[in-house]
């Protein structure tokens, strides 16, 4: 599903993010990033819709060398993968509802299968009575969920995302990690990078332990 082969990654000034990893992860795996902060574990997480590419070594990801896509097929690579990162991106001018329905407009859709759709992935993450709602009035927790529905709403094989529970309380934050779980459960690859590792231990198959760039255990 996903195959890292001694790949590298340095910013201009010689700057070294990641270097020499190789790694792979198997479909319907719940693996955990940890590491220190610095250690490249977003770098990492962006190499593989090709936010950022790599300056060595390859990534394999559903078969597709992503290292030399062409950027006209980086968009059909990115519709069989859901993102949520840190900063996530949320239209505040916009709806709950069609916050979710971004991902299916541009991938053209048919509107009433993208509703029904939008409130499925709303109601998975427990968010479906508050579709009309603008995310501004929503909990953190909440905008975070709302980043996860619209993640998941084009119904991708690969879920990443960045610290899903940094600045959550415990509670909350256990939420969040059950959803994934549940992604994960009807077959979802998920890699998530976390300082909290203790929430995900009882679901993840496997950790990847980052430090200075390198892959440590």
């Amino acid at each position: 599903m996903i195959r890292f082969e001694q790949v590298g990654k340095a910013y201009p000034g010689g700057i070294a993010a990641l270097a020499e990893l190789t790694f792979d992860i198997g479909a319907g795996e719940m693996v955990i990033l940890s590491g220190h902060s610095g250690a490249g574990k977003s770098t990492l997480l962006k190499l593989i819709p090709a936010i950022e590419r790599p300056t060595q070594g390859t990534v394999i990801v559903n078969g597709q060398n992503v290292s030399t896509l062409k950027r006209a097929a980086v968009p059909f690579l990115r519709r069989n993968i859901g993102m949520v990162f840190q900063d996530q991106k949320l239209l505040h001018d916009r709806s709950v509802f069609d916050n979710v329905m971004l991902p299916l407009s541009i991938a053209g859709v048919a509107l009433r299968d993208a509703g029904r759709r939008v409130r499925a992935a709303l109601d998975k993450v427990g968010l479906l009575e508050r579709e009309k709602v603008m995310p501004v009035a929503l909990s953190g927790g909440e905008q975070q969920r709302l980043a996860i529905a619209r993640a998941v709403v084009a119904r991708p094989a690969i879920l990443i995302a960045d610290e899903p529970t940094a600045h959550l309380d415990d509670d909350t934050g256990r939420d969040i990690v059950a959803t994934f779980r549940a992604f994960n459960q009807v077959g979802v690859t998920v890699l998530v990078a976390t300082h909290h590792d203790a929430l995900f231990t009882p679901f993840m198959t496997r950790r990847l332990i980052l430090s200075r760039g390198r892959l440590a255990a």
